[in-house]
This record gives C-alpha cells, sequence and structure tokens, in this order.
C-alpha cells in the first residue's frame, strides 16, 4: 500500500462518526494504494488455461507455462465473473469488548472490516451478501452485485448491537442451510465458543463446498493480558465476575489462550480453511492485505 497510515489507523478511525463514514474512509485510503498493490482479486479457484486472444489482459498471463512452451496461455478460474461473498458477523455480546489500549471494540473492528470487503467485492461486480449472527442467525441479507447494495449493507451493520451468547455450531449450521449457491464464506468472529461445535459449524461450510476464511478478531488486550494487581473480570456472556491477581495469573491465561489459538488454526488447517488473525490494534489495510493475499496463493496452480 502507498496511502497515508493514518488511513487505516484504528485510532484515527475511531475519531470518525457513524460506520459509513469510516468505511468510506478505509476505502478511499485503499483505492488510493490500489495502483501498486499486488493484491486483486476473489476468484474460487483456478480452473484452467487457455490460449492467449489479442486484446486479452495480460496479467491473466501465465508466466510460468510461457517459459516452458513458448506460447501465452491465460490462466482462467471457476466464478470468476459470478462470485458470490457471503460476510458473516459475529454479534455475540463478547464481541463488544475494547481492552485498554484499543480505540475501536471488537464489534466495531469488525464492522469497519465488513463494509470495506463488501465494497472491494461490489467493486469487481460480484455479488456479496451479509449476515449477522450470535447463538442464531440474526440479519440475513441476500446477496447481490448492484453497486446500490453496498448502502443496504452499511445500514444493517450500522443497526447491529450486541446480542446475547454465541453459539457458532448452531448458528454456522443455520446458516449453511440457507447459503445454497457455492460462494466465499468470509467470518469475523473472536470464534470464542466450544472447538468441537466451532469445527461441527465449519464442517457444514465445507461440506456444501463453500470456500471459507476465518478472520479471528481480537483484542491485543486479550492476546497479551497486559494487567498488573487485583482485578474484577467480569464475563460479557452472563459468566460470574472474579477477582484475581492478575499478575499471578498471568503465565496460565497466556498459555491457555496460546492452547486456543492453536487449536483454531488446527481446526482451520484440518478443513482447508484461510486462518487470520486480525488484531483490533493493527491497521485495516494490514488486515485487508492479508486477506486478499491468503486468497491469491490459494488460487495459484
Amino acid at each position: 500500500m502507498t496511502a497515508s497510515p493514518t488511513f487505516f489507523d484504528p485510532r484515527t478511525l475511531a475519531r470518525l462518526n457513524g460506520l459509513a463514514l469510516r468505511a468510506r474512509h478505509i476505502v478511499e485510503g485503499y483505492v488510493a494504494g490500489l495502483h501498486r498493490s499486488p493484491y486483486r482479486g476473489f476468484s474460487i479457484e483456478f480452473a484452467e488455461h487457455r490460449e492467449y486472444a489479442p486484446g486479452d489482459d495480460l496479467r491473466y498471463v501465465d508466466w510460468k507455462v510461457f517459459g516452458r512452451t513458448d506460447k501465452f496461455y491465460l490462466k482462467q478460474y471457476e466464478d470468476e465473473t459470478n462470485l458470490l461473498c457471503y460476510v458473516l458477523l459475529d454479534t455475540s455480546r463478547s464481541m463488544s469488548y475494547r481492552g485498554p489500549g484499543s480505540a475501536l471494540s471488537k464489534l466495531e473492528y469488525a464492522q469497519c472490516l465488513a463494509a470495506a470487503l463488501a465494497w472491494l467485492v461490489l467493486r469487481q461486480q460480484d455479488s456479496v451478501g451479509l449476515a449477522t449472527f450470535d447463538e442464531a442467525p440474526r440479519t440475513v441479507i441476500r446477496p447481490s452485485g448492484s453497486p446500490a447494495h453496498w448502502p443496504v449493507v452499511l445500514n444493517a451493520l450500522e443497526q447491529v448491537a450486541p446480542g446475547p451468547r454465541s453459539d457458532l455450531g448452531a448458528a454456522f449450521a443455520a446458516l449453511a442451510a440457507r447459503l445454497v449457491r457455492r460462494g466465499v464464506v468470509v467470518v469475523l468472529s473472536d470464534l470464542f465458543d466450544d472447538p468441537a461445535r466451532l469445527s461441527a459449524g465449519l464442517r457444514q461450510f465445507r461440506f456444501r463446498h463453500h470456500d471459507v476464511i476465518l478472520l479471528h478478531v481480537l483484542d491485543s488486550a486479550e492476546l497479551l493480558f497486559p494487567f498488573d494487581d487485583g482485578k474484577r473480570f467480569t464475563g460479557l456472556e452472563g459468566e460470574p465476575a472474579a477477582s484475581v491477581d492478575a499478575r499471578a495469573i498471568r503465565g496460565a491465561y497466556l498459555a491457555e489462550m496460546e492452547k486456543f489459538l492453536a487449536g483454531v488454526k488446527s481446526t482451520a488447517r484440518a478443513q482447508g480453511i484461510d486462518y487470520l488473525l486480525a488484531r483490533t490494534d493493527r491497521p485495516f489495510d494490514e488486515t485487508l492485505a492479508a486477506y486478499l493475499a491468503a486468497r491469491l496463493a490459494r488460487v495459484k496452480p
């Protein structure tokens, strides 16, 4: 990216009022740096080669094949012009957490990412849909490729409020049954749930041949536990409050967090799912670039 990092700084965005303005700020900054960015395209998977014809876009020439055969062939991708992207946003109460050093809550950060991703998909004339969930699906917006669809998505995102407890297994099973056409499923969630239920829920998407990407949204305080002395922690999803010596439990907490992250990554790897950690203290362009780089890495023949 070549645009100013202030476009993507969560602290800058926190000073802007309204999701539409924040999302537009990300988009404008992303477009400003897009002309030099190698991260383009959401195609599901490589399908086949075809011979080059005058007027074809040279970006899709397979130069490796040219080196072997001295002939020009273009790479083609399945669903290249009719891709469906389903953005699934976790709105359970744990997503409302904002650590002491963070400018945005996990939910606010995920809302901005969801809006920006929707715009990127629509920009390339593909279709995007949106669903919010906690223990069950809440708002579900059918995919569309119309430019007028972005304000619809934005409006739905702006209406989001934290819901009750999460149940990823049940919510994913219910959503998978509604996402009939094969597409790219992008999950924005802190993934706080029983590992077995998470795995079973993700399997429902893979069973229906969706291409799944997990954007694991976590606050830096959840990852680093930067607390000292006595603290009183209150559960966001009905767990009882507890007063603890934060310094004394820090080692055990970090060990459990590392175990949790390793389990999520292992589940994703076993099911052929992309996994990306989206820290709320990191600029949005880093997360978007990593997302698109992962897609390109997978579609290479």
